[in-house]
């Protein structure tokens, strides 16, 4: 059971969909994202200042298994778990739709960082994720 340390509600928007009027499956890849970015904001993590420092974080796996499809309008909430294998950080990520909290997605998302262009461990992350690892 993933232990939740963030959560996003979001909505589904028409544009979102594809012709069965469900969301496009890339659309759920979108949503994870944009969850952590979040997730990483509340933290007061920014990539773009990451980014200057030499610190690229960035997605080196994902698996998606995609359960129940969420419509046009669907409101749903994106949950996040995380945990830390070497220097992996592995995102749980999770989708419900709202308000029957029905899963729509499971995900797990491996996140590595590049230090000046190479793979290691990232001690800024390590330090703003310390309550959660």
């Amino acid at each position: 059971m993933t232990r939740y340390i963030f959560e996003l509600p979001m909505k589904v928007r028409d544009y979102e969909c594809d012709l069965q009027g469900i969301v496009n499956n890339a659309n759920y890849q979108h949503y994870t994202e944009h969850t952590r970015h979040e997730f990483l904001l509340s933290e007061g993590i920014s990539f773009a200042r990451l980014h200057e420092q030499g610190i690229d974080a960035v997605v080196a796996r994902m698996h998606l298994a995609f359960k129940t499809p969420l419509r046009s309008g669907d409101r749903f909430v994106s949950r996040l778990g995380l945990r830390k294998e070497g220097i992996k950080y592995i995102f749980e990520q999770d989708i419900y739709r709202l308000p029957d909290e029905r899963l729509a997605l499971r995900s797990t998302v491996e996140t590595v960082c590049l230090v000046d262009g190479r793979l290691a461990a990232c001690k800024e992350l390590d330090e703003a994720f310390a309550q959660y690892l």
